[in-house]
């Protein structure tokens, strides 16, 4: 008997879908290793403190120290990720531009899951660094991926496309991998970087998990992107927490009338 699609019951719980989903990661780099980061903004300063293996930091009303893995996305522009020890229901994403001297704080929270609710939120925290000179345009909220569609491909495996519809959703297709045939749309929030790079991070409603990647577009039909997933786990009682990478191509672009742009 054919799997029922439309019962989202039969839907891959995260730690089903971990294995072999990170086979395009990209690997990951210590050129933060021995610095300390301040970024200042409108919720107070924000400290990194980077070694070899963990990062202390003390940050949004939080503050600890963990394992982090760090990804080199373009010329002096890095994203930093760890899960945390001591609060396991926060995860955190670290933008650092040094060369503009800007930065983009975002914790990842995990709640109680419910039906047609998300259980992640994140918290977005743009700034700048404290000691860099500033330039280029300030890291914030961006239409810049609205109707574009996107194929990516994780692994040999997996493989997904994703269609920008709005500031606020998007709509995920899996092409290949065990979830195949599955497709829903999901809130969503974009942050421009640098011209051609930006953050994107999404929050599913059936699977209780969020994500948070960032992305270099420049090269529409070599687009390649860093990211974490976290969630629950299949019981509902464990963080699942891993990450990983894509490669990914412009299939298309949608061209609204004007007065109709979900952009505007």
């Amino acid at each position: 008997m054919s799997l029922n699609l439309l019962d989202t019951s039969n839907w891959l719980p995260l730690d089903g879908l971990a294995p072999g989903f990170d086979a395009n990661k990209a690997p990951t780099v210590d050129h933060l290793a021995g610095r300390t980061f301040t970024v200042l903004g409108d919720g107070g300063p924000m400290t990194f403190t980077f070694d070899d293996e963990e990062v202390d930091w003390s940050a949004a009303g939080t503050a600890g120290s963990a394992a982090y893995e760090a990804f080199a996305v373009a010329e002096d522009l890095y994203y930093a990720q760890w899960h945390c020890t001591a609060e396991t229901a926060l995860a955190v994403s670290l933008i650092l531009d040094l060369a503009n001297g800007r930065a983009l704080y975002i914790g990842a929270r995990l709640g109680a899951a419910a039906p047609g609710a998300t259980a992640v939120e994140h918290d977005f925290r743009p700034g700048t660094l404290q000691g860099f000179a500033t330039g280029g345009e300030p890291i914030a909220e961006s239409a810049g991926l609205i109707g574009r569609r996107v194929e990516w491909v994780y692994s040999p495996v997996h493989a997904y496309e994703h269609v920008y519809l709005s500031p606020t959703w998007y709509t995920w297709q899996c092409l290949a991998g065990p979830e195949r045939g599955l497709a829903d749309t999901d809130s969503n929030t974009v942050f421009k970087v640098r011209p051609g790079i930006f953050v994107f991070t999404w929050r599913e409603k059936v699977i209780p998990c969020g994500s948070v990647t960032i992305a270099d577009h420049r090269d529409v039909n070599a687009i390649r992107s860093h990211g974490s997933l976290f969630g629950w786990d299949e019981t509902g009682t464990e963080p699942v927490h891993f990450t990983f990478g894509a490669h990914g191509r412009l299939i298309s672009v949608s061209h609204h009338s004007p007065e109709l742009n979900p952009a505007g």
